[in-house]
């Protein structure tokens, strides 16, 4: 239970800021980036989905009610945004689990999910939790899974678009750059991880990024 009190982002950077903070994901067409990453997975009915970062629980509802036969865990480490996401999921009438903890340490056995989702949270850890969360998501996966990340970019050098840097800080994003994202994801025992898709939001003005990476069958690799 260490990992808990340690200082978190909340979801929309400011816990007075949570009750806007799905009407600003609509605004964004968030939604529709999530059911692309979604696509990306080939999800089916036997698979067990773990949702790191899962906020206020849309993109784990959205799973649950898009493939009804999946077991779908979120997991946060910010009690407000987990009840919000409660609510909303017993509002829908949807079966979805929803547990407190860090990414860099989660709480299930080794190979015990066949997908894990990550959407707009990874910019949120610091320098030294992001290669621990991968190293973890790899971990917990089954031989055959699968991760899945979009998140918006930042650039090698640093510099991003004038809205990016208006919504998150140029220090959280310039380690959110396609080579050092990859880079990150082999280290940590991806070796064929790959982006799969560049994408823009409002215009043009949020660069984001699609990023898929996969756990060999056993006896392969």
């Amino acid at each position: 239970m260490g990992s808990l009190e340690r200082t978190y982002l909340p979801a929309a950077g400011h816990d007075w800021a949570l009750p806007l903070y799905d009407p600003l994901v609509k605004l964004l067409g968030i939604d529709t980036v999530r059911r692309v990453l979604l696509n990306q997975a080939v999800l089916r009915a036997t698979h067990r989905v773990l949702d790191i970062g899962c906020g206020t629980g849309t993109m784990a509802i959205l799973i649950k009610r898009l493939h009804s036969g999946t077991d779908v865990i979120g997991l946060d480490p910010d009690p407000k945004a987990l009840a919000r996401a409660t609510r909303k999921a017993e509002q829908s009438g949807l079966s979805v689990r929803f547990d407190q903890g860090s990414s860099d340490n989660l709480p299930y056995p080794d190979a015990s999910f066949d997908r894990v989702f990550s959407s707009f949270m990874f910019h949120h850890l610091q320098a030294d939790q992001r290669e621990a969360t991968l190293c973890e998501v790899r971990r917990v996966l089954k031989p055959g899974g699968s991760f899945h990340l979009v998140d918006f970019e930042g650039s090698d050098n640093g510099s991003t678009g004038w809205l990016t840097r208006l919504l998150h800080s140029s220090e959280r994003l310039k380690d959110n750059s396609e080579d050092r994202v990859l880079a990150l994801m082999n280290r940590a025992g991806f070796p064929e991880a790959k982006k799969m898709l560049d994408g823009r939001l409002l215009f043009g003005a949020l660069h984001i990024g699609y990023f898929q990476a996969s756990v060999p069958m056993q006896g392969q690799g």
